[in-house]
């Protein structure tokens, strides 16, 4: 088996799932499902309802997006951006994130926030041609994004061999 070039390992990467209350509330969709089949039949209804909790809880957990910093890429969600325009991110948590995701979340900024996950991460861009001045991402350990990314940084300065 060979081993990944170094660019194409994955330096750090988070999926941002939903919390367990939210994971709990949609638990609660198969036994409705199941109660509105069982006057046709209570063994269909038990597998109905069986099936539409998987299927809700499983597409919870694939639509979720994905946190990763790739080679000299920063991946949230669909957006990416190449590491060489990226500033010195800030990390954020307890009541210093919840006013970067609430009074002092800027307007023109991208942002990918998730209810329920409390770190954040701002990005300055540096890019004179993006028209976001930032990027604002949740994240549950907003000092180890950081790391990725200063690392990313990194290998964007020194070139390639």
């Amino acid at each position: 088996m060979q081993n990944a070039a170094p660019d194409t390992c994955p330096i750090y990467r988070e999926r941002l799932a939903p919390s367990l209350w939210v994971f709990l509330a949609a638990a609660a969709g198969g036994p409705m499902i199941a109660l509105t089949f069982t006057p046709l039949n209570s063994t269909l209804a038990l597998i109905l309802g069986a099936l539409g909790t998987a299927a809700i809880l499983g597409l919870l957990i694939l639509l979720s997006p994905q946190v990763q910093v790739e080679g000299r890429m920063l991946y949230a969600g669909r957006a990416r951006i190449d590491a060489q325009w990226l500033g010195e991110p800030e990390a954020f948590t307890g009541e210093d994130a919840r006013a970067a995701r609430g009074p002092k979340l800027p307007a023109r900024g991208w942002h990918l926030i998730r209810g329920g996950i409390n770190g954040v991460l701002v990005v300055p861009i540096t890019d004179p041609d993006d028209p976001a001045p930032s990027w604002t991402i949740s994240t549950r350990t907003p000092d180890r994004l950081a790391a990725a990314i200063r690392l990313a940084r990194e290998n964007a300065v020194t070139p390639a061999r």
